[in-house]
């Protein structure tokens, strides 16, 4: 069972939005603990969750939405339906266009679902690291808010460590934490692990990651924008093997070409202990 904090990270939304999903009867939590009134939800469920964030970001009534899902639309007229809505889409302003990006990280995840292999999945121990870093603050952890913040945050931080002749020790890291007493929004880190002092004056921060004791890690293959597949393998191994999360997974940028779609990047989510 997912809390359903852990739930909105897997599927890539807000905790509100799935308070108001649950409100309306969308989506409903698997289970409500009648003592706290805590939501616990089943990694099954991020399946009716693509198809109802997908026809959302297509422009369907909440009603609509409703609708398709409670008919049990088929995969393939699903396809369908999202394929022709996309071609309207596709006419609009770019801002649309952003939105088709989403929509199509969301249908591929849907495709392949059934086929998502939690044997990927390796817990291992992250050694501690010391890296130089510089941090922003994004609206939310969803990819269209994360991206616009770590790539130029990554930017600046090579420009600060070529100007200071440091040169990184291994490949890039992102991590993230809740803005405290925030809504929504969280502070991403984009580091690079350096050999330095850190108590000298540098124009960036340097900080040392404490080692995660156990991380369940898995490879992604791609742009960061596509994902949710990943995430969502990583949530459905939680909930078949018991597993609760300690926090947001670090990203380790294992090779990043110009070609974004080859990009390597693994995922390591600490697991919390007991």
């Amino acid at each position: 069972m997912l809390s359903i904090g852990d739930f909105a990270r897997y599927g890539r939304v807000s905790v509100r939005m799935l308070r108001h999903y649950d409100a309306i009867g969308l989506l409903r939590p698997a289970r409500v603990d009648p003592v706290t009134g805590y939501r616990g939800y089943e990694a099954a469920q991020l399946a009716r969750l693509n198809r109802v964030i997908a026809l959302k970001e297509l422009g369907f009534s909440l009603q609509q939405v409703r609708e398709i899902v409670d008919g049990e639309v088929g995969a393939g007229e699903l396809r369908g339906m999202l394929r022709l809505r996309r071609a309207e889409l596709e006419t609009a302003l770019a801002e649309a266009g952003a939105r088709l990006t989403r929509v199509e990280a969301r249908l591929r995840t849907i495709e392949s679902e059934g086929v998502m292999d939690t044997d990927d999945v390796v817990v291992k121990r992250i050694a501690a690291v010391r890296v130089a870093e510089l941090t922003g603050r994004a609206a939310g952890y969803r990819p269209q808010d994360i991206g616009p913040v770590a790539g130029p945050l990554f930017d600046a931080l090579c420009r600060e460590l070529d100007a200071a002749g440091v040169t990184p020790a291994g490949p890039g890291i992102a991590y993230y934490e809740d803005v405290p007493g925030g809504e929504e929004e969280i502070v991403v880190h984009a580091a690079l692990p350096v050999a330095v002092d850190g108590r000298a004056a540098w124009p960036f921060a340097v900080v040392d990651l404490p080692e995660i004791a156990a991380a369940a890690t898995v490879v992604h293959h791609g742009p960061m924008d596509d994902v949710l597949t990943t995430m969502q393998t990583l949530g459905r191994w939680m909930d078949v093997n018991g597993r609760s999360s300690a926090g947001y997974p670090r990203e380790l940028y294992l090779d990043c070409p110009p070609d974004r779609t080859r990009w390597v990047t693994e995922l390591q989510e600490p697991l919390r202990q007991g």
